[in-house]
């Protein structure tokens, strides 16, 4: 199942820095964007200032906005779109997938309305057996990666020779890719902590400490793998690079949209103001803290950060007052 050409379907951070890679890695890639005067910044001058500024892309690395152009011929396909908006655009792609690409799913959430995973959407839309996607976990921070600074990602998949694939198509000199086959937990993982992000931001804009930072990264750790217990995740994903791995980049550093998101929510800016404040992109833990908690909710699992998180975005709650509902819940046993 070698895999050299490669379409990406997506042109925001993660979705150029991941065709980066394997171009890096020696793949011949054609990236999809949705506005044509991207697809030719891309195709002609190597960069996208609009969302890796200051980083030159590799010559054989070329861009399109017409889908059918970067689709033609590729033996795997990488879906770099936000998770809210998967499922609409694959409905416009769907008869344009070559029959027998490996499909890679990029995105972290949990879709609003169906609760599934993305693996699922992209089986509900194409057809294709939900074991046969392979999905990208970890930590990766896009301008981090884009500038080669080492890094490591979880490839699952139910099929290991796909996800082999993906691993011998991205593996480069500062790009780390491991196999797995616990999709539920890699996707579970990083579809949560987005919303923990969220938390650690609120926490920073309410002016707390590391303290406060470990007590939420720990604690939402835990609650992500009560859900991923109910919904029959392997417990040692959580341990690794899907799990905690992420979860302590996401929720630590300032290139995290979600923990710069929620370090505006807690200083008093609206969601309004701080949507205006990213620039356009996306901050995934806002729509997965309400779908995760409905998840939550019909699987009977205890998840009080996601909880808090929802209230403060959609429920227009003061987070300090969630805050202090958090320290005051019932007293227990750590891992009860």
């Amino acid at each position: 199942m070698a895999v050299q050409r490669v379409a990406v379907l997506g042109a925001g951070s993660w979705g150029t820095t991941f065709a980066k890679i394997l171009a890096d890695a020696g793949r011949d890639v054609t990236m999809w964007a949705r506005r044509e005067e991207i697809a030719a910044e891309i195709r002609d001058l190597h960069t996208n200032s609009s969302y890796l500024p200051d980083v030159r892309l590799p010559d054989r690395l070329t861009a399109t906005a017409d889908p059918a152009v970067a689709l033609d011929g590729a033996e795997a396909v990488v879906l770099a779109v936000p998770s809210q908006r998967l499922r609409e655009n694959l409905l416009a792609w769907k008869d344009l997938l070559p029959e027998d690409a490996i499909l890679v799913s990029l995105a972290k959430g949990v879709e609003l309305g169906t609760l599934k995973r993305m693996s699922e959407v992209v089986s509900d839309v194409t057809g294709v057996d939900p074991g046969d996607v392979v999905v990208v976990s970890g930590p990766n921070l896009a301008k981090e990666i884009a500038r080669k600074q080492p890094a490591a990602a979880v490839l699952a998949c139910a099929d290991h020779d796909r996800a082999v694939a993906i691993q011998e198509a991205s593996f480069n000199a500062y790009f780390r890719p491991y196999t797995n086959t616990d999709v539920v937990g890699c996707e579970l993982g990083g579809a949560c902590k987005n919303v923990i992000a969220l938390s650690c931001g609120v926490a920073a804009g309410l002016g707390f400490g590391a303290n406060t930072m470990a007590t939420l990264i720990t604690r939402g750790l835990a609650e992500t793998a009560r859900l991923g217990a109910a919904l029959g995740a392997d417990p040692l994903t959580f341990a690794g690079l899907a799990g905690v791995g992420d979860l302590v980049a996401t929720c630590s550093s300032p290139l995290s949209r979600n923990r710069t998101f929620g370090e505006r929510i807690g200083r008093g800016d609206s969601l309004e103001a701080a949507r205006a404040a990213q620039g356009g992109q996306v901050a995934e833990g806002v729509s997965s803290c309400h779908s995760i908690r409905e998840l939550a909710l019909r699987l009977d699992v205890d998840m009080p950060i996601t909880d808090a998180m929802y209230r403060v975005c959609h429920e227009g709650v003061d987070p300090g007052t969630v805050g202090a509902e958090l320290l005051g819940r019932r007293q227990k046993h750590e891992w009860s």
